[in-house]
């Protein structure tokens, strides 16, 4: 079952959000950081795709504050509007907006994570600063945040032919999380998402095998 709502952040802001909730009483809460496109349809999909294996999942509209409703295509214009939004956004503002979602399912008990692209920096962020198990899947910013020690479980999925994201970047980010589990397929930036040209199907399954097993161990 699906529904939108509204989520007061601790930054002021009003924004919304997409929970999908499990058929039976869930294992604990999701929360599920969009890609520079929004919630979209693929951000609902994943959504889904968590709650019907059991998490009460929520998808909040990052990119309320400065734009509503924002849904972009995977083309140059979408990912041209989705980095100016990012940039107009700020990392402080999108972590309000998270930890809103994870209070809004934290009724399902202990709360993680699961980001994309940007999103996956996201999660990174909200593992050191709000203490949330994180899946982080190929974030372009991580390399960004690693002064700051996490204070939660880390996943880190990448992809080997990743050219947003370099070698160098990624050992950066490796180094800094030493306990943090860290896998590299032989696929490209965005190969999570079936709506994509570099969308890998064996490489998202396996990904997403290896992200329920880290929820499994560290949510429940």
């Amino acid at each position: 079952m699906a529904a939108t709502l509204s989520l007061q952040t601790t930054a002021g802001d009003r924004i919304g959000a997409y929970v999908a909730e499990p058929a039976g009483s869930p294992k604990a809460g999701l929360v599920v950081v969009q890609e520079i496109f929004g919630v979209n349809p693929h951000i609902r999909s994943v959504a889904d795709r968590y709650a019907a294996a059991g998490y009460l999942a929520i998808a909040p509209a990052l990119f309320d504050p400065v734009e509503q409703g924002v849904e972009l295509g995977y083309d140059q214009p979408g990912m041209q509007k989705g980095i100016d939004l990012v940039g107009r956004l700020g990392f402080e503002r999108a972590l309000a907006g998270v930890q809103a979602a994870a209070q809004e399912v934290a009724r399902a008990g202990r709360v993680a994570t699961v980001g994309y692209c940007w999103g996956g920096s996201v999660a990174y962020l909200a593992a050191i600063r709000l203490g949330l198990p994180g899946i982080s899947y190929y974030g372009g910013r991580n390399v960004q945040l690693v002064a700051e020690p996490a204070k939660a479980p880390l996943l880190f999925h990448y992809g080997l032919r990743d050219a947003h994201i370099s070698e160098a970047d990624r050992e950066t980010v490796r180094r800094a999380n030493p306990e943090a589990e860290f896998y590299v397929y032989d696929a490209d930036h965005g190969f999570n998402c079936d709506a994509r040209a570099s969308y890998d199907a064996a490489a998202a399954q396996l990904a997403l095998e290896r992200s329920l097993a880290f929820l499994a161990r560290h949510v429940g």
